[in-house]
């Protein structure tokens, strides 16, 4: 069949009815049309032509042309005398040839056998499914983050397969809420999660169980939210058991936590009927980290909380008949409430704390006794005033001392003598320790570091200055890192001394200042960079 015996209107006709029943641009089947047709042409006039093709977008007339390219010699060689030419050949085509510039030649319309013809086909189907797929890409790419209906087509060993309209998207057997089954041609709604692109084309990915499809639902529900005047801060799920959901208000006149639960519970409850009954927790967001966690443990009630920001921990003590309720059953509510808040979460009962509290006043009593030799009486006076440690003993304001009952200038000073004495032989043995541990004076005579810390880095193998220089925050001050979605704690070489990772930064800085490894005038550079761009960033937010 020759391409000019066919009605070439058809062309046009058939590329509109594929682009309407494929929903994509017809230029893009036209487009398909003619590199089918070029490849056609160039197993009839040769592989080696450049042979093109160029459908007319109102008359559907195919013009078939050879084009050849003006190359130099000098540069690159004549590998294709199909398709090059040197600007000697090209002098016969062109008055003036310069390297770059194309010969056109209009060649006669090929002769489509039946192979011919079937090869042009796949190449159109082809091109077609790939326009098909990048048009379905780009539809769903940006709805990543929304909640979508669908229509359940099948089941494919437990993920299920939804008709999501110009696609089908897949709800993976461990994005469904736990007791749900779904037949074919029931209605879903989802969270689409995420949209990849691959070689088989798009893939969208749904969830029942993602934190956001909860939270996407409650601003369906709510007017507030949608409109911004109620924000949700943060979401925990267990999927199809119990959920927890922290409000905020912008507004002091609406309150968040009635706003999300409706008319006699009429919000929350079309959320929950969503959810296959999953029940919710709604509670109003802090700032403060204590007091949103003592919120976030409801309906148990919390006597105290103690945070380590440091760790990312935190205490919490309970009533011995409070217990079972915060844990919750095999520790749900305590779990939902540590994802609500971030922080690693510790349960003790009241009586737990006593005896802890008592072991350390115990404990520090007796530091006193040995250290400064005095009766069990006067060094639980000193604890029970908030001295921890014989550094504070030594280089407290004496005024903080007379406060305690029982004690003039005179024993004042005697403590203060007593815990300086003591301090010094500690450190004098330290240095000595270090010393035979082969520290130099490099490390001892810097300043930040006191005898034991010495002691700690040439235990550790941290002898010179320039040892010292070479370690990280973490390695001084420990840290915590994540491993399979657990905190494990780091040890630091000087942790023990409440050294924090910003000082630990700040002498290891000084440290390499004073080897000449850093440049201050590079430092200084660096922070006038960052506050400039922090200041851009608040500019354009």
């Amino acid at each position: 069949m020759a391409i000019t015996s066919a009605n070439q209107l058809e062309l046009l006709q058939t590329a509109e009815a594929v682009a309407r029943e494929k929903m994509i641009d017809p230029s893009l089947v036209i487009e398909a049309m003619e590199e089918s047709l070029a490849r056609a042409a160039k197993s009839r006039y040769g592989a080696e032509m450049d042979i093109r093709v160029s459908i007319d977008r109102k008359t559907g007339k195919a013009t078939f042309t050879r084009v050849r390219t003006v190359i130099d010699p000098e540069e690159e060689e004549l590998e294709n005398y199909q398709s090059q030419l040197t600007p000697e050949q090209a002098k016969q085509y062109l008055d003036d040839p310069k390297v770059g510039d194309t010969i056109v030649d209009e060649v006669p319309p090929v002769e489509m056998g039946r192979i011919a013809a079937q090869s042009a086909k796949q190449v159109i189907l082809q091109k077609v499914r790939e326009a098909e797929r990048d048009r379905q890409y780009e539809e769903f790419k940006d709805r990543a983050g929304t909640i979508i209906n669908g229509q359940v087509k099948r089941e494919e060993y437990g993920n299920v397969i939804v008709d999501v309209g110009r696609g089908e998207a897949v709800l993976r057997r461990n994005e469904k809420i736990g007791r749900e089954s779904y037949r074919p041609n029931d209605r879903i709604r989802c969270y689409i999660k995420e949209v990849r692109r691959e070689a088989r084309g798009p893939q969208i990915f749904l969830s029942r169980t993602a934190p956001e499809f909860m939270a996407e639902l409650f601003k369906m529900e709510v007017p507030e939210i949608y409109d911004g005047i109620i924000e949700i801060k943060a979401v925990a799920r267990d999927p199809g058991s119990r959920a927890k959901i922290a409000v905020i208000s912008y507004d002091n006149s609406i309150d968040p936590v009635g706003a999300c639960v409706g008319m006699r519970g009429s919000r929350v409850q079309a959320v929950v009927n969503e959810l296959q009954g999953e029940k919710i927790d709604i509670i109003p967001w802090n700032e403060d980290a204590p007091t949103f966690l003592v919120n976030a443990l409801q309906p148990a009630e919390v006597s105290k909380v103690v945070l380590d920001e440091d760790a990312g921990k935190i205490e919490v003590v309970v009533p011995e008949e409070q217990l079972s309720l915060a844990i919750g059953r095999r520790g749900q509510n305590v779990r939902l409430a540590s994802q609500l808040t971030h922080l690693d979460i510790d349960i003790i009962t009241e009586e737990e704390e006593s005896v802890r509290r008592q072991a350390e006043f115990e404990l520090r009593t007796k530091l006193f006794m040995d250290t400064l030799d005095l009766d069990e009486f006067f060094a639980q006076l000193l604890v029970s005033e908030g001295f921890t440690n014989l550094e504070e003993v030594a280089y407290v304001e004496v005024g903080e001392l007379l406060v305690i009952d029982g004690v003039d200038d005179d024993t004042a000073s005697e403590l203060q003598a007593r815990a300086r004495d003591y301090l010094e032989a500690q450190n004098n043995k330290a240095l000595e320790r270090a010393r035979e541990l082969g520290a130099e004076d490099s490390l001892i005579g810097f300043d930040g570091l006191t005898p034991q810390m010495v002691e700690a880095l040439a235990e550790d193998d941290v002898k010179t200055l320039e040892d010292f220089a070479t370690c990280a925050d973490w390695e001084l001050a420990g840290g915590w890192t994540t491993v399979d979605g657990e905190r494990v704690k780091d040890e630091g070489v000087l942790e023990k001394f409440d050294m924090s990772l910003e000082e630990a930064q700040l002498l290891v800085m000084t440290a390499r200042i004073q080897l000449g490894w850093v440049d201050p005038a590079d430092l200084a550079s660096d922070a006038e960079e960052d506050g400039e761009e922090g200041e851009a960033e608040e500019v354009e937010a």
